[in-house]
């Protein structure tokens, strides 16, 4: 998926625009922020919301392209969360737009429970 999403933008963005790409990729851990062992977790996420939020991430100065992938329903521990990609001209772009994306989907979008041993 994130190879397919690399060269999708690389194929339609011009390279003046395209000089990093950052990608994140969320697992599900074997504790709790609290340091509870955890079993997995349910996730479920609002699309339209995730739409509206890359879109204006999307339109910030200097990115090129934002793709995200959020896995739906009951995740055991080592399963992918979701993956995320932010693409842009510089370090300086890109860095701060996938951080402020990863808290607004944390946050905002993504509604999770932890399943404790």
């Amino acid at each position: 998926m994130v190879e397919k999403w690399i060269e999708e933008i690389k194929r339609s963005v011009d390279p003046e625009m395209l000089g990093m790409m950052l990608v994140h990729n969320g697992v599900v851990r074997a504790s709790s922020k609290e340091g509870e062992h955890v079993q997995g977790m349910r996730l479920s996420y609002d699309k339209d919301l995730l739409e509206a939020v890359v879109a204006e991430v999307g339109n910030r100065d200097g990115i090129a392209g934002v793709r995200v992938w959020i896995n739906e329903g009951s995740l055991k521990v080592g399963d992918d969360i979701m993956y995320v990609l932010v693409a842009g001209r510089f370090r300086t772009d890109v860095l701060p737009v996938l951080q402020h994306l990863l808290g607004r989907i944390k946050s905002e979008v993504v509604h999770e429970e932890e399943i404790l041993l």
